[in-house]
């Protein structure tokens, strides 16, 4: 956000003071770090307890925050100066640094006072390899974004490196977030953030490390100062919308202002005050109005029809066909008139739902837009905020029946929204009464695999017959992208056999590919070699084949965070086998069963016989999205077990 230049004059000269009251109240700091003045106890350091495998360490991470007057008005200025002690060759990536700046209309995020350095210990000396000019490196993402690129010389296994750097910027919506926790473990971050008495800003703190805070009361300022020491690594592991939801940081977002003898201005301090100010923005609320292109193009599309669950299927069936999702998720559109977007038939996610609001609207059904936060931008913290939200979708209501619509891939089906959108809630806002509501995102509904296979062994070990691959909901909506992604049918037949080898396929079938209320359903002929050993009489195989879980997802010893699955499933592998009459069962898995309290979640391997023919099912069901930490143990056993009971083989014996 900029501030107007009068705004912005009234408070220039109160931060003149500001940097000498900060140095005078930090307590925090044990000692003044210099850059440039390593010690040379730092070349010891080494990571220990859960992280003694780490590949580098961050010895300190200091950030300072203040606003000061610029040429271009009032801007937030971040100080950093950070040092690492790389431990082995998987951390030299943190000799490369990276800084993404963004400018809009000559102002915005500039890079200044870049200062870096590598130091080795040679011959009980320390030898310093400052930041050569040609490695540094700028490469431009588009008009508004460049990444300004660092590489240091000269690193080693044991090398100290070093980063000092000041940020500036008249965006000032959003101050940039300060990271306590890293992938790597961390001895001393500290963060010290000045804000004018003028200026309200709302803070979340998320992570699971203590942060120590003081806060001081200036005469025209507060000094917030936060301090984490000894912080762990954060480890990611499977299952995790964003792992970034739960490493401990700080961040900002401008709630007021309020200058003395001007006009107050309340941007997000509450759920209200966001909807207005959304009401009136050009690229959603004013954007939504824009209806006149409706007049001829909804008869075109609605066709006579008038049962308002077929029309929302004919004008939702109509923008997912006809406008092309550019891979951009956005909570606002990218132009302020919906008949341009119409017109170039591409667009973001609030481009193309939007436009879907207004043709419901147009048709006289209730519709609402709900802003979301996808899956990788991590879950919403549930107060006012604004700039968390990143992406839009459409509620329509007809009747007692609530249904979801995203129209940003053609493969979505009404109540069947994409799955990087599945971040459990989203925020329902009626832009006419200017109110809002948290609802559900959860799909209750239970996605589905099920693989079946007919096979017959031959007296060379050899399988051949039929195998059929049906796939519902969440699992169809994979497929049918994977396929229509794919150059061609045989690159896509290619790709799925290319980790299953001895497997060949033919006369393959695809069904309801465009249909993506029904099941998916493939079917084909297949050969299977190489997959049976052989000993004297003896022959050896796992009846999973293919599609058995190789490895335990869930490897930590506890886990401090959910276990996020996105939605329910139910994978099913059937198999029957045909055995040549001169070949008996020497040896067979037993079945099983295994389940969660509340059979939550349950596994069953089931193996059975009759005359000459074996058959199998093994099915995982999953029965809700999310699980919480107390229920991780029993969720890491069950995989234990599904593991174990996969990898069982099943010998025969030829007479």
């Amino acid at each position: 956000m900029l501030l107007n230049l009068k705004q912005t004059t009234t408070l220039c000269l109160l931060f003149l003071s500001l940097n000498v009251s900060y140095a005078q109240q930090s307590q925090f700091r044990p000692k003044e770090i210099k850059y440039g003045k390593v010690d040379p106890e730092e070349f010891d350091v080494k990571p220990g307890g859960a992280d003694t495998a780490a590949a580098a360490i961050a010895i300190f991470d200091l950030g300072k925050g203040y606003f000061e007057y610029g040429a271009n008005g009032m801007q937030y200025v971040m100080e950093r100066h950070t040092r690492y002690k790389i431990i082995n060759k998987n951390g030299y990536e943190y000799a490369n640094m990276e800084i993404q700046t963004y400018r809009n209309n000559g102002v915005g995020t500039s890079l200044a006072n870049m200062e870096a350095c590598t130091y080795n210990m040679e011959e009980g000396k320390i030898v310093s390899s400052k930041l050569a000019k040609d490695a540094k490196f700028t490469e431009r993402q588009d008009k508004n974004y460049t990444i300004k690129k660092f590489a240091l010389p000269n690193v080693k296994e044991g090398s100290v490196i070093e980063y000092k750097y000041t940020i500036r910027t008249h965006f000032i919506f959003t101050l940039r977030p300060w990271y306590f926790q890293k992938d790597i473990p961390t001895l001393h971050s500290e963060y010290v953030v000045t804000i004018p008495e003028y200026y309200s800003y709302k803070t979340n703190q998320s992570g699971f490390v203590h942060i120590a805070y003081a806060r001081e009361q200036q005469s025209t300022s507060t000094v917030h100062h936060y301090l984490a020491k000894d912080v762990p690594g954060l480890r990611d592991e499977s299952y995790v919308a964003s792992i970034d939801d739960y490493r401990s940081k700080i961040t900002y977002e401008l709630a007021s202002v309020n200058v003395p003898g001007e006009i107050s201005r309340d941007y997000t301090s509450t759920w209200p005050r966001i909807v207005q100010g959304l009401k009136k923005d050009a690229t959603f609320g004013e954007f939504i109005k824009k209806s006149s292109f409706t007049k001829t193009l909804l008869p075109e599309i609605v066709k006579g029809e008038t049962d308002p669950d077929s029309i929302v299927c004919k004008i939702f069936k109509y923008v997912k066909n006809t406008i092309k999702w550019d891979g951009e998720h956005d909570l606002y559109t990218s132009e302020n008139n919906p008949k341009t977007i119409i017109e170039k038939k591409a667009g973001n996610s609030a481009d193309i739902n939007l436009c879907l609001l207004i043709l419901l609207n147009a048709a006289k059904i209730k519709a609402a837009p709900v802003l979301l936060s996808t899956r990788d931008n991590g879950i919403h913290p549930g107060v006012p905020t604004i700039s968390a939200f990143n992406s839009v979708i459409i509620k329509t209501e007809i009747g007692e029946k609530s249904m979801l619509l995203d129209a940003t891939d053609k493969h979505h089906s009404v109540d069947l929204i994409a799955y990087k959108n599945l971040n459990h809630e989203g925020l329902s806002i009626d832009l006419e009464k200017e109110t809002s509501a948290w609802i559900s995102l959860e799909k209750p509904k239970i996605s589905g695999k099920a693989y079946s296979y007919s096979l017959k062994m031959s007296e060379d070990n050899k399988l051949s017959g039929k195998l059929y691959i049906t796939s519902t909901d969440y699992e169809g909506l994979r497929r049918r992208d994977e396929y229509t992604s794919a150059t061609n049918q045989s690159d896509f037949l290619k790709s799925y056999r290319s980790d299953k080898p001895g497997l060949i396929l033919k006369n393959y079938e695809i069904l309801n590919l465009d249909n993506p209320d029904e099941s998916l359903t493939e079917a084909m002929d297949v050969e299977i070699e190489d997959n049976i050993e052989e000993g004297g009489n003896l022959a050896f195989f796992t009846p999973l084949l293919y599609e058995k879980t190789k490895e335990n997802p869930f490897k930590l010893e506890d886990r401090k965070f959910p276990v996020d699955f996105a939605y329910p499933s139910e994978e099913v592998f059937r198999i029957t086998i045909e055995l040549p009459k001169n070949y008996t069962i020497d040896k067979a898995p037993k079945s099983e069963k295994f389940s969660l309290p509340g059979q939550t979640a349950t596994f069953s391997f089931i193996f059975s016989q009759s005359e000459n023919t074996i058959g199998l099912i093994s099915k995982i069901s999953i029965k809700k999205s999310v699980f919480t930490p107390e229920e991780y143990f029993d969720l890491k056993e069950l995989f234990k077990n599904i593991v174990r009971k996969q990898a069982e083989q099943i010998v025969v014996k030829k007479s």
